[in-house]
């Protein structure tokens, strides 16, 4: 057997983080560094998530990476918010710039982390049994990219076709004339639901938890106005950066309790009307943190779906009652709830009446038979700590990862673990992640796990921990922070409610990116606190 290849840094997955990590550590800081991906090309989420409808939900001007001044302004968004084929085109030309592929292993799982103590390195297993060794582990495995097993049985048994929206085939799925079945109406399944409307002969939607879906605003690109961004890209970056998604939206106001009604009914109807994440962020300051207020938009939201669903009956089943706006990830819309004034289309309600199983022919809930020819599962991920636990990582003394995590992710800043040492998750859960700027979120991660080996370089160091008590203290600061706003009160995967048996926990640091970004850059300032630093023995060329 030939012995394992030896690296300064194993990076997981070839999305944007995985990409932007090749670069910096490969082609800025000449480390020896390999990539593996479960994939057979690079793009991560926008690789295996090929659904009709499948978009971002971020401007294109922003969901890129700023890292690369030229990248920036060569090239071109052919629409405000992108299409899946279009940020996988971009991902390969990225891939393509910067002779990424020649540093990944693609078609090949990780399946297993192991921190040495001995030697003070990893090793990492992969699905054909070779093993690979590394002084860093860098996880850009992402936050969404474990779909979340169906609840119901029978799913083998259905002799029709079936489909997961987070993991579509690469080849065309021809709808027409077709009776097809759609389970979940969160964000991927508002998208493939409007598109394969369009086609279907029968479309039967089968919803437990309506969303407050608003509209995307989606259109060409304006050239006019793509010139003008790009004369001041770094203007518009900075201003990205501090704001708490990560765009540089400026009109909120501090709340929706201090106007009169008809002043908040025109900030809402504006923001509305200019379309993506602008109601939810960029109207009123306090919708997040006051139910009074949070109320105002909920209400709003509802009435607009009243107005657009012609069936009073089923405009009630699609008008959220049962958590806060925003308190789920806002889906974004184009035409969705007009769809239910389509004569092919029916609503089933599974919360009144749960799916028993899937069955040869259709599916059985309690009130009835329904029959279909395709199935397609929009059921949503185990998001945040599902990629990690996936890989079974074992720090130090042999200690599981989802050992250590029995009770909620246990994490200092989101990107290191106590007891796990050289190892950095990118947009990992207790960061603002996926309430961020993915991208933009990417690089801060990335950067920071690439300043911390160069400041380990710089001071003959070799090994970099948390500490327990730095972690416990960002868990608890990061819960606090969460329970002063109303995301706990809700179900959802933000909170691991959707997975059974998942802890109840929030993944997601709440305190916006800015405040995360300077809490971080403290920490670098005073010499990695919260951190062991230690001269275990050398390794590689570093």
């Amino acid at each position: 057997m030939s012995q394992p290849q030896t690296y300064d840094a194993i990076i997981i997955g070839a999305g944007f983080a995985g990409i932007y990590a090749v670069h910096k550590l490969r082609d800025e800081m000449g480390l020896n560094v390999r990539a593996f991906e479960a994939g057979s090309n690079v793009g991560g989420t926008w690789f295996w998530n090929r659904y009709p409808g499948a978009r971002c939900d971020i401007e294109s001007v922003h969901y890129s990476y700023s890292f690369d001044e030229d990248l920036q302004q060569e090239w071109q968004w052919s629409e405000k918010f992108a299409g899946q084929p279009e940020i996988l085109k971009y991902l390969n030309h990225v891939a393509d710039r910067f002779d990424i592929r020649r540093s990944v292993e693609f078609n090949t799982r990780v399946t297993s982390v192991v921190w040495d103590d001995e030697s003070s390195l990893w090793q990492v297993g992969t699905d054909d049994g070779r093993t690979a060794i590394a002084r860093f582990i860098i996880s850009g495995a992402g936050n969404l990219s474990v779909p979340k097993k169906p609840e119901f049985s029978g799913v083998d048994d259905f002799a029709g076709e079936v489909y997961l929206t987070g993991n579509w085939p690469h080849e065309p799925v021809d709808f027409k004339g077709k009776r097809v079945g759609v389970i979940g109406t969160g964000a991927s399944g508002i998208q493939v639901i409007t598109e394969i409307a369009k086609d279907a002969a029968q479309l039967t939607v089968f919803q437990r938890t309506p969303n407050f879906a608003t509209p995307i605003g989606n259109h060409p690109t304006d050239l006019v106005e793509e010139a003008e961004q790009k004369e001041r890209y770094p203007e518009i970056r900075d201003a990205s950066r501090n704001h708490f998604l990560g765009v540089p939206y400026n009109q909120v106001q501090p709340s929706a309790l201090a106007v009169s009604e008809q002043e908040r009914r025109k900030v809402f109807d504006e923001r509305w009307n200019a379309g993506g994440f602008r109601l939810f962020i960029d109207s009123f300051q306090d919708i997040l943190v006051d139910k009074k207020a949070n109320d105002t938009a909920a209400e709003y939201i509802r009435n607009r779906i009243k107005e657009r669903v012609k069936d009073p009956v089923t405009a009630e089943k699609l008008a959220p009652k049962d958590h806060p706006y925003a308190t789920k990830r806002p889906p974004l819309e184009t035409n969705y709830y007009e769809v239910y004034n389509q004569d092919n289309v029916e609503l089933v309600d599974v919360k009144a009446h749960p799916i028993e199983r899937i069955t040869p022919t259709g599916a059985r809930t309690s009130e009835g038979e329904y029959e279909f020819d395709v199935l397609v599962l929009a059921t949503g991920f185990d998001a945040m700590t599902g990629p990690l636990l996936s890989m079974n990582i074992r720090g130090k003394g042999g200690q599981r990862l989802e050992d250590k995590w029995s009770d909620g992710p246990h994490t200092y800043l989101g990107t290191t673990i106590s007891g796990f040492p050289n190892l950095f998750l990118i947009t990992g859960p207790q960061s603002p992640s996926v309430l961020y700027n993915m991208p933009l979120a990417i690089e801060d991660h990335v950067d920071f796990a690439a300043d911390a080996i160069a400041h380990l370089h710089t001071h003959d160091l070799h090994v970099i921990e948390a500490t327990e008590d730095a972690e416990d203290n960002w868990v608890q600061h990061s819960n606090e922070v969460a329970e002063a706003t109303l995301l706990p009160g809700a179900n959802s995967w933000y909170m691991g409610t959707n997975i059974p048996g998942k802890p109840r926990k929030c993944l997601v640091y709440l305190g916006g990116a800015p405040t995360y970004r300077k809490i971080c850059q403290e920490i670098v300032d005073e010499g990695y606190r919260g951190f062991d630093l230690s001269a275990a023995r050398k390794f590689s060329v570093l």
